[in-house]
This record gives structure tokens, sequence and C-alpha cells, in this order.
């Protein structure tokens, strides 16, 4: 299928280049940022525009001009023109889920479904269109009170490179559903896919609601942040990133919704019980987009009658994997997306390694043109010291440390002694012990025998606590986070 908006790119140098775009127009810029193939980082999959100061700034103005229109629009117009957007994100799928995989490093599957995330989350958020001008009235006399919520103005989304299509979708169509307008900050390291998806999309709604601008962060961050026209951020990305847009948006007072992350266990009691299904889920939650997703699991508690089992379960799916280049059909396992992310792991494995854990690696890295990329073996850690950075620290990447436990109440301290709480699981046979143990886990979401985005509840309030985060996104609770409670008190005598 032909793209719909054939300006949603220009070509430059035959090399691929995503404008800016806002007030329902393309903008160029003097700079552009070379985006490279993280699986051969000597290929330039494109450019992206790199904004200037001036031209963020500009993009401001013309969401703050487009948001009285757009919040007097109803919100059954609103979601209708939502939905007839979101039918654009998969225009040429199979093209631009190549071209995210390429900027990005993940395999195929994963970019297609990612684009999919944003389509979903759409009709996820629209499904809650009776909900944006609800009125709750306080019965009176001598005050009969109006509770109402109200849009905040523009809201600037920040998203990272791992899943950045799918992860807009969890906050800006319910940004817009709530009588927002939004500008999009793509990933400076991955904005390509991002940005034509984005901007298919706000071509089909009116100029100014819906804006994108890629650029370096310390050129266009603060005009995106910290600027008094700027109703709310919301950031979803690192916990240092997430501090350093806390203190800009200090600056303006501007509100934020922050998802950092998280250290993400995983509790396997006495009674689990492991199937080819849950196990299949198991694996993917700790290794899809080679470890790089938020939810992804970063640690296991395993009861030690279930150690081996789990071990042996993990091994044989890692026995299978196959390292390669996402354009390699055969690949199930691409490259992380940066080197000094690369490093960092690299470091966390080679540390426990020395510290005299078993440290289990698995499959071959690839040869020829594919040597220089950002690949590394997936590994098992068994019974690392608990204060070893792997354990402590979010790795990120295809590895995962396993600690045997014997009481369930130490599983528990042990899953809840981190500074991070985004999502947990709990394995157990028993729905009553899952209650009672995953109502005592420290985190936003907890699993029941699975963990991760395939299992994930897209209608309940996503986020986490400590350290990984604040606020929500979708669901009730996530659209409320994109409006301003209104209270109108009414003398009754």
């Amino acid at each position: 299928m032909a793209s719909e908006g054939a300006s949603v790119t220009i070509m430059t140098k035959n090399i691929l280049t995503t404008p800016l775009y806002y007030g329902g127009q393309e903008h160029h810029t003097v700079h552009t940022m070379e985006i490279i193939n993280p699986a051969r980082p000597s290929h330039v999959v494109g450019e992206a525009s790199a904004a200037s100061a001036a031209q963020a700034l500009e993009a401001v103005a013309a969401a703050k001009q487009a948001f009285p229109d757009w919040a007097a629009t109803s919100p059954s117009e609103r979601a209708r023109l939502l939905l007839e957007a979101s039918e654009t994100v998969m225009v040429d799928s199979e093209r631009e889920a190549t071209l995210l995989s390429e900027e990005n490093g993940k395999i195929i599957p994963e970019s297609t479904f990612d684009l999919l995330g944003l389509v979903q989350r759409t009709e996820f958020a629209c499904e809650l269109v009776d909900d944006v001008d609800t009125v709750e009235t306080l019965p009176g006399p001598p005050v009969e009170t109006l509770i109402s919520h109200k849009p905040m103005g523009v809201v600037t989304i920040i998203v990272p490179f791992n899943w950045p299509i799918a992860i807009l979708g969890a906050s800006m169509p319910y940004a817009l559903l709530a009588g927002n307008t939004v500008i999009v900050k793509p990933p400076p390291s991955a904005p390509l896919a991002i940005t034509r998806a984005v901007q298919r999309y706000a071509e089909k709604l009116p100029p100014g609601v819906l804006n994108v601008v890629t650029g370096e962060d310390a050129v266009i961050g603060a005009p995106l942040v910290a600027n008094e026209d700027v109703a709310k951020v919301c950031f979803t990305g690192s916990v240092n990133g997430g501090k350093r847009i806390m203190t800009m948006a200090a600056e303006t007072m501007t509100s934020v919704l922050l998802e950092l992350g998280g250290n993400d266990g995983v509790l396997i009691l006495e009674d689990a019980e492991f199937t080819e299904e849950n196990m299949d889920g198991l694996f993917a939650g700790i290794f899809a987009s080679t470890g790089q997703i938020c939810m992804n699991a970063k640690r296991i508690y395993v009861h030690s009658s279930k150690k081996q089992e789990l071990i042996e379960e993990l091994a044989k799916r890692l026995e299978q994997v196959k390292l390669g280049p996402a354009s390699d059909p055969e690949t199930t396992m691409g490259p992380l997306h940066q080197t000094p992310h690369w490093h960092y792991v690299t470091e966390l494995v080679q540390q426990a390694k020395d510290a005299g854990a078993e440290v289990r690696e698995f499959g071959k890295l690839p040869t020829g043109a594919w040597a220089g990329g950002n690949f590394m073996l997936p590994s098992l850690i068994i019974e690392p010291d608990p204060s070893l950075r792997v354990v402590v620290e979010e790795q990120f990447g295809p590895t995962i440390p396993i600690i045997s436990f014997d009481d369930v109440e130490e599983g528990i301290r042990l899953m809840n002694d981190t500074r991070y709480g985004l999502c947990n699981s709990v394995w157990t046979s028993s729905e009553e012990t899952a209650r009672e143990v995953g109502s005592r886990l420290e985190a936003g979401y907890v699993f029941h025998d699975s963990h991760g985005a395939p299992t994930l509840d897209q209608r309940a309030p996503f986020g986490g606590v400590k350290q990984s985060g604040m606020g929500r996104e979708m669901g009730r609770i996530g659209l409320r986070n994109f409006q301003e409670p209104h209270s109108l008190g009414l003398s009754k005598s």
C-alpha cells in the first residue's frame, strides 16, 4: 500500500530525512542528526531534522494556539478524529517496521507490534469518551458542588528508543481525548519511524493539535519542558532522566508524569506450575527486545525446590536464540541499542563472573559484516551475591540473575528490597495466594503466572512507585492524569 502522506519525508543526498511537523506544516532545519543501525554502526539508516530552540518554541506556540478550539470540540468528535487518525499508523507497515528495526535494532515482528500498539491504545482511550466530561455532584445545602475535569493545555510527551510508538500510545491519545494539544519529542537515537507515524496521525487532526519535534536534548529540552506555555510533561525513560525533567519543570511549576522503568522482580513460589505456554511467556518477559523493555523481568527469586526446573526451562529456550540483524528473518534477538549501554551491561555480567557467580551464556555472536554490532550473548546468572550491581541495578539487557529462597516471607522481602517498583509477578497455582502475596509486592502492576507486555491489561492504569515514577498512564486514571479537577460550588439557601 502506498503511503497516504507523500510529504511525510524528504530525501536529501539519497538519505531518508524526516522533517519537523508543527502547526499543520512541515519545517526543515539547518542541522540534522545522523541515525545509525546498532547492528552495524557503520551503516547510516537516515537523518532526522535537528530543531533549534526557536523552532521548539514555535511548536509550543502552534500547540497553544490550537488548544482553545480543540478543547471546545466535543469528546465524541475528538474520539472520532483520533480513531480516523490511528488508521494511518499501519500504512505501509512492512516498510515502517523495517525502518524502526534498522534504527532500533529489534526484530521486525516486534517493530510491527510497536506500530500496532499505538492503534490499539488509541482504541482503548476512545472507549473512555463518555468519561471525559462526567460531572459529580456533591449535594447541598448550603452548597451544591459540581466536580468536573478540564483539559490542561499543551502537553509535551517524551518517549524512549525501545518501543517508542507503542509507548506513545499510552499517553498521547489520552491527552488528546481529554482536550489537550500535544508535542511529541522522539528519542534522538531512534526518531525516524515514530516521526513518520506521528506526522501521518497529525495530518488527520486540526493544525497544531498534534506536533512532532526532533532534536538534541540540550537544545530543545528546555523549550519543551521549562516553558510556562507547557501545562504538562509526560516522560518515559531512565531514573536520572526523570530527575532532570523534574528539575527543569520545577522552574515553571509544570506538572510531570514520569514512567522511569524498574528493576522488576519475579517471585516463583513452591506450588508454581510450569507449562510450555507460561514458560514461553516468562522467557519473552525477560529477553524480548534484547531485554530492553521497562516492564521486562530483571530479577528472579525462585523457591529452591523449583530452581533447577526453572533453569532448564529458560536454558532450552536460550539455546534456540539466533543473534543477528533484524534484516535476517532467522534472527530472534538483535543488538543492544547503543554502544555505551553494551559496555554497561557487559560490565555487570563480568562483575558477576569475577565475584564467583555461575554465568551461563548462550548463542553465538554474529560474524562478517555484523561483527561490529552491539551484540551480546544472553545469559543466566545463577545465585549471584544479592549486593552485586546486576541484581541491584536495572541492567536493561539480555541477562538475568536467579536467586533461590526457602521461605515465602524471605522471597517477598527480597522482591521489595529495591528502590524501584514498576512491575512484578508472582507465580503460584493458588489464586488466593496470588491475591495475598501480590498485594504485598511493592509495584504499580503485578502479574500472576505471567510477566510482560503481552498479558498487560491495557484498560488498567500503568506506572510505578518509588523511583519508578509518578502518575499513571492508560485507563480512566490515565485519562484523569491529563485533566485538571474543577469544582464549582453553588449556593443553596
